[in-house]
């Protein structure tokens, strides 16, 4: 699934800088810790520039997200793609590939918990982690499609994914690897 928005690559070449900037700025420390000042400082560019690139932070944060999300899914579809069946074990590879490099855990996650769920960027978060389960569901009714349960495994796989990527701070990065084999368990 992918949202019908403009992309990174629409952008000009300050405003991806920005974008960039932004984007570490706010995993790294949390989109409320982050002001347009030091965004625009960090970026090179003065608040002016970055209000006529993005409008506001908050749309901001939303295209930091969708950004996000564009990236992470396209990786996503390049494992599925490659996967041996069941790919929506391939879930679960991608996040343990994530889970080498990440700090803070689950980006998505970690702006939920910042914004209202007014937030323009609210949606983008909400896509984002629907889009991740409604994927899993399809896999599974592609590969099983006598399992009047898609939806409903799915559900359960994604809840398995993401309960263990939220822990792995708290349980260590094995966890995913635990909740993989869970799951391939599930699917068999």
């Amino acid at each position: 699934m992918q949202r019908e928005t403009a992309t990174v690559h629409d952008l000009t070449r300050g405003a991806r800088r920005i974008l960039e900037v932004a984007s570490d700025l706010f995993y790294d420390r949390g989109i409320h810790a982050v002001g347009v000042d030091t965004i625009a400082a960090e970026s090179g560019v003065t608040k002016r520039t970055l209000y006529n690139n993005f409008g506001s932070k908050d749309a901001l944060v939303a295209a930091y997200l969708d950004a996000r999300h564009r990236e992470w899914w396209r990786r996503l579809e390049e494992r599925t793609a490659a996967a041996e069946p069941p790919r929506a074990l391939a879930f679960f590879d991608v996040y343990a590939e994530d889970a080498r490099t990440v700090t803070r855990g689950c980006a998505f996650l970690n702006a939920a918990a910042e914004l209202p769920a007014d937030h323009p960027a609210y949606a983008i978060i909400r896509y984002h982690k629907r889009s991740i389960e409604e994927r899993i569901g399809e896999l599974i009714a592609e590969e099983r499609p006598s399992a009047g349960e898609a939806r409903r495994l799915a559900r359960h796989l994604f809840l398995l994914l993401e309960g263990a990527f939220a822990h792995q701070g708290v349980h260590g990065k094995g966890l995913l690897l635990e909740a993989r084999e869970i799951a391939r368990g599930l699917l068999a």
